[in-house]
């Protein structure tokens, strides 16, 4: 076997997050959001440790609601990847089977390839990059090798790996099995024991992994090549055959094949790993001031310790509390004891069991030409904060069962009524009536910003008859 001279990267973004609620929702997962400090999403960050020389292309495995956001991403950073959308959520070893298949043809026939979830913090980003050289030489010779991370604590968020006795070079080893997510006394005696935490980060010859996806997990692996054969290309987007993709069973690599390959291996490696998978684990990787707090926003506590805090948009006040979490958003609120933190995912489930919208889906919501906030709804009307980004372009569109007012606060507005175009400018208002067909578009260099009131009998978003639309919309 002849090892590439590039590693190609496999992103997984298609996740939800929901234990980072509410600031994470299904309709803007933690891996987009600006949570750690530096300016960057989790997935900038991750996209910005795995480019330039020894890596190849990108390929993100994301979904299709965050294809817009993802691409708006990689274009910030100036990295081009190939973006390829999943049709529906089948966990990690159909994405695994996608992207090994795509990079196959991307390296002419084989390659190493490095799998890496989207929404990891790496503190030490030299030792990360020395730890992925060593796992994919020996990933090179054959091997499917995991990046293990040293423990620092008993951890009960994580699974763990046990090392075999087989020494594969580079100070990697053989595995000799894997366990679930123990409790804290066993959490302490694996750490006695010399285990390590399953990062979920894989290295990897395509050739090997396609090979134990056939032995292990066959079906996943028939439903990814025939999505990828009849996959079409979508703007900058590879888009899946989604009736070929719903056949892939819904199993994790780990499950499918690694807890039953006899080729897998681990490297024990530190350079200050976290998954940021709960309010707890940010609070860990983030800097505190003298009484342990982490304070985000227009934020005021008294007397309290050990806590993270964030408001997003109203002030919050904390007093006398210790060890716990408040976060609060436009539409909730959220407050749990530091130690309770992981079973806000729980919570989330409860409240979609329950019918409520904000359980995933924000306030905000991103589109591809900007962004729209609800400020206030009620009977025959609602009313909206819309920004477009310049350049953005909505859909020539009509309604059947509202008319619109569109009131502009910042930059310039293109307007198009019924083939009429116009210009109007802060402090100037256009008026749609039910059933005209317009376009809006910011012509101009700043964002542009209006008020829309919608009037009518019917406000909800299924109200939009798309005529045309440069981003390719049904």
């Amino acid at each position: 076997m002849v090892p590439s001279p590039t590693i190609i990267p496999i992103i997984m973004a298609g996740g939800a997050g929901s234990r980072l609620w509410p600031v994470s929702r299904d309709s803007m997962p933690k891996q987009f959001i600006e949570l750690l400090d530096g300016g960057l999403s989790a997935f900038q960050a991750t996209i910005r440790r795995v480019v330039g020389k020894g890596f190849g292309r990108p390929i993100v495995v994301t979904n299709n609601d965050f294809r817009f956001i993802t691409a708006e991403q990689l274009a910030a950073l100036g990295v081009e990847a190939e973006i390829v959308l999943e049709p529906e959520r089948r966990d990690s070893a159909a994405a695994v089977a996608v992207g090994a298949l795509l990079a196959e043809r991307q390296a002419i026939g084989g390659g190493t390839c490095l799998l890496l979830a989207s929404d990891h913090v790496i503190g030490d980003e030299a030792g990360f990059l020395n730890a992925v050289r060593e796992a994919s030489s020996v990933a090179a010779t054959g091997r499917i090798m995991t990046l293990g991370i040293t423990p620092d604590h008993p951890s009960t968020a994580y699974g763990y790996i046990h090392p075999g006795s087989e020494d594969l070079g580079q100070g990697a080893r053989s595995i000799e099995r894997f366990v679930e997510k123990p409790d804290r006394q066993t959490a302490e005696r694996y750490i006695a024991e010399g285990y390590v935490w399953n990062s979920g980060n894989f290295a990897f010859a395509t050739e090997v992994m396609l090979q134990e996806l056939e032995t292990y997990a066959p079906g996943v692996l028939a439903a990814a090549r025939e999505a990828v054969d009849k996959a079409v290309l979508d703007l900058d987007f590879v888009r899946l055959d989604a009736l070929s993709f719903a056949a892939s069973p819904t199993i994790s690599i780990d499950y499918a094949v690694m807890e039953k390959t006899k080729r897998g291996g681990v490297l024990a490696a530190e350079f200050g790993w976290s998954d940021i998978g709960s309010w707890d684990s940010l609070h860990a990787v983030k800097d505190k001031d003298e009484n342990g707090n982490r304070l985000e926003g227009d934020v005021v506590a008294i007397d309290t310790t050990n806590s993270f805090v964030r408001s997003e948009e109203a002030l919050t006040t904390v007093v006398g509390l210790d060890d716990v979490v408040v976060v609060t958003t436009h539409d909730a609120v959220l407050v749990s004891s530091m130690q309770a933190a992981p079973k806000v995912k729980t919570l989330v489930a409860e409240l979609k069991r329950a019918g409520r919208r904000e359980a995933g889906e924000h306030m905000r919501i991103h589109r591809p030409w900007g962004w729209y906030q609800r400020i206030d709804i009620g009977d025959r009307f609602q009313v909206k904060h819309i920004c477009v980004k310049p350049g953005g372009r909505l859909s020539l569109q009509r309604h059947h069962h509202r008319a619109e007012h569109w009131v502009v606060v910042h930059g310039t507005a293109e307007v198009t009524i019924d083939g009429a175009v116009k210009f109007y400018h802060e402090n100037e208002a256009a008026y749609l009536p039910i059933g005209c067909v317009h376009r809006l578009h910011n012509p101009g260099k700043i964002d542009l910003k209006l008020i829309e009131v919608q009037v009518g009998s019917y406000t909800g978003e299924d109200d939009i008859v798309r005529i045309e639309d440069v981003y390719a919309r049904s």
